[in-house]
C-alpha cells in the first residue's frame, strides 16, 4: 500500500499550504508525533529538497528505510537514491515488501503520485499562512474521508484534525 502523508494550512487564498523556505510555517509537536507514529518501520520516499530540509540528527530518519528521488548522487545516508517515483516503488518493495510505504513529500512528488497512492494522511492546520509549497488538491470525486480525528487543541499550537482519505471505488 503506497500512502501520502503531509500536514497542511492554508494561505490568505484558501490553498493547502505545505511548506515555506523549506521549512513548515509552524510548529505542531502533536503533528511530529503522528508521523513519527504512522511512519516509524515502514519506507519513506520523498524528494531531494525534502531529505535536505531534514535536520541532519533526523537524516537517515531513523527506524524507517529512506529512499530519495532526485537526479543527483551524491546523497549521503539513503537507503536507495533513484530518479523517479517509479523507481522509488521498485526500491521500497526490494528494500522493506511487507512494510507500509509512505510519500512524504515533497510537493511535486505528492502531485505526482496522487494518482498512483491509495490513501491519503492529511493534518489539517487551522492556521492561514503565507507559504511557496502546495498539497495537491483533494478531488472529491476520487477521494472519501475514511478517518476524522475531530478537531484537537494543540498545547503549543494552532488546532489540528487527522483525516485520512480512501480512494473511492472505480477512481
Amino acid at each position: 500500500m503506497l500512502t501520502s502523508i503531509w500536514a497542511q494550512a492554508r494561505d490568505p487564498e484558501g490553498r493547502p499550504v505545505i511548506g515555506l523556505d523549506g521549512d513548515m510555517p509552524w510548529h505542531l509537536p502533536e503533528d511530529l508525533r503522528h508521523f513519527k507514529d504512522r511512519t516509524t518501520g515502514g519506507v519513506v520516499i520523498m524528494g531531494r529538497r525534502t531529505w535536505e530540509s531534514l535536520p541532519e540528527r533526523y537524516r537517515p530518519m531513523p527506524g524507517r528505510v529512506n529512499v530519495v528521488v532526485t537526479s543527483a548522487t551524491d546523497l549521503d545516508g539513503a537507503d536507495a537514491v533513484v530518479s523517479s517515483l517509479t523507481a522509488a516503488r521498485s526500491a521500497a518493495h526490494r528494500l522493506a515488501p511487507d512494510a507500509p510505504h509512505w510519500i512524504m513529500g515533497g510537493g511535486q512528488l505528492y502531485t505526482a503520485a496522487m494518482d498512483e497512492v491509495d490513501a491519503l494522511v492529511v493534518t489539517e492546520i487551522d492556521l492561514e499562512t503565507q507559504g511557496d509549497t502546495y498539497a495537491p488538491t483533494i478531488d472529491p470525486t476520487v477521494w472519501t474521508v475514511a478517518n476524522n480525528s475531530g478537531w484537537h487543541d494543540s498545547a503549543t499550537g494552532p488546532r489540528h484534525r487527522f483525516l485520512t482519505y480512501r480512494r473511492r471505488q472505480g477512481a
